[in-house]
């Protein structure tokens, strides 16, 4: 019988493959992004950061085993020393305000937020693919690399450094005890979970692409 976590990622590839064709992540390997795209996106993903971070905490809060426990506060806390980098390396300190949240980037964080009432295993789903992806994409653009020069080299090293694919890989080994000792049900719901919230982080590269705004 297949671990959960390998039915969740044949249910996402396909998106995950549309990810790593998108023309953002396509520019981000080449390093031939456009410099107001690549800030778009790190404003965008220093709100997300701070609503993510929340979350991961929430669900620490609501698990029974000391080791996930433990695991998930490392994580909220990873993710804000994640965010500081950003603003101190990328941003200098130019922190965006809460109301610059783009449509795209105040759907995502909702999406997470409202598993708060589901199940824990749900809620961890939600949040699991905000670590794969990423670890996969970094992955994927190291491979791509072509000599040296890159300017956004120290942000993709973050995602594809060796503590960070740990802890994807702690993430998605904390996912199948819990997908392990749960009914069917909530199994599918992890899934379903898992797939949203992958195909919310194809969006959320698309919409710093577009650098999308408020219509109205």
């Amino acid at each position: 019988m297949k671990k959960w976590s390998e039915e969740a990622w044949d249910v996402a590839r396909p998106t995950y493959l549309k990810i790593i064709e998108h023309p953002f992540v396509e520019e981000l390997a080449r390093g031939t992004l456009a410099a107001d795209k690549f800030l778009f996106y790190l404003r965008q993903d220093s709100l997300y950061l701070a609503h993510y971070s929340r979350v991961l905490t929430h669900i620490a809060s609501r698990l029974t085993e000391k080791e996930h426990i433990a695991a998930f506060i490392r994580f909220a806390s990873d993710g804000i020393e994640v965010e500081e980098a950003l603003h101190g390396s990328f941003l200098k300190g130019d922190v965006p305000a809460p109301e610059e949240i783009s449509p795209t980037c105040l759907l995502y964080t909702s999406v997470l937020q409202a598993q708060a009432t589901a199940p824990v295993e749900v809620e961890a789903a939600a949040v699991l693919p905000c670590f794969w992806v990423y670890q996969q994409v970094g992955r994927q653009i190291i491979a791509r690399q072509q000599g040296s020069g890159n300017p956004y080299a120290q942000w993709i090293e973050t995602y594809a450094d060796p503590s960070f694919t740990e802890a994807t890989s702690q993430a998605i080994g904390i996912c199948d005890a819990l997908a392990e000792k749960t009914g069917p049900e909530t199994r599918r719901r992890m899934t379903d979970i898992f797939l949203r919230c992958t195909k919310m982080e194809w969006l959320f590269w698309d919409s710093a692409w577009y650098l999308e705004s408020w219509k109205i």
